[in-house]
């Protein structure tokens, strides 16, 4: 009985674009920004740590990466790493040139991209308030746009599947995509980023079960 408690008897689902990924970037811009502005000179170092985090991000909304493919470049990677390891740099010899890359960065560079990805990522967390599906015991509510009129759809023989097709994405926030098919053959509702995926997923097999089989006993 404590456990039915805590669940919930209306389901929120919003999905996100891929931008909410660049997470990552606002952290490490935001932390750099408090150390570059302690040490003062530009640090390569620090650089060099942006630049990483930057290309991971990029990275990481550019493909979608399944389970396979994920192993597969794991494996790739691995395999790049030994080649160089065991048989290219013992047998390089390098030669000191006077070309020099400096990924130094001001204080300044840090502050404007924490400003900058925190004014898109806030944007984006306040939309996903007006827009979203509400799943209930008896309907599922689709509410679009501020002033826009919202859509009721019946939850009977409502169906629903989970997919995470990006490996990356659930490591970093638990992603993945949804598909709800509320009975009616010309409806089909794709959520391409929800967050905290496997979550969601109990808790629609949670109330969907009570819905068919004791509907009364949620309201007890």
């Amino acid at each position: 009985m404590s456990k039915q408690k805590k669940q919930p008897n209306e389901i929120y689902l919003r999905t996100y674009p891929k931008v909410i990924f660049f997470w990552p970037l606002l952290v490490t811009s935001f932390i750099l920004m408090f150390i570059q502005a302690v040490i003062k000179t530009p640090n390569d170092v620090l650089g060099y740590i942006w630049f990483i985090v930057f290309f991971v991000n990029i990275f990481v909304t550019a493909f979608d990466f399944s389970s396979t493919k994920f192993f597969v470049l794991v494996l790739a990677i691995v395999i790049v790493l030994l080649i160089l390891v065991f048989l290219v740099l013992p047998n390089v010899t390098f030669q000191i040139t006077s070309i020099e890359i400096n990924l130094g960065l001001p204080w300044e560079f840090y502050m404007v991209m924490t400003l900058i990805l925190a004014f898109i990522l806030g944007i984006i967390v306040i939309s996903t308030r007006f827009e979203y599906y509400k799943i209930e015991m008896n309907e599922i509510y689709h509410k679009t746009g501020i002033f826009s009129s919202a859509e009721r759809f019946p939850v009977k023989s409502l169906r629903f599947k989970k997919e995470i097709p990006d490996v990356f994405e659930f490591f970093m926030l638990r992603a993945g995509k949804f598909t709800i098919m509320p009975g009616q053959a010309d409806e089909v509702m794709i959520l391409p980023t929800v967050l905290n995926v496997n979550k969601k997923e109990k808790q629609l097999d949670w109330l969907l079960s009570h819905v068919s089989v004791e509907p009364d006993e949620i309201d007890q």
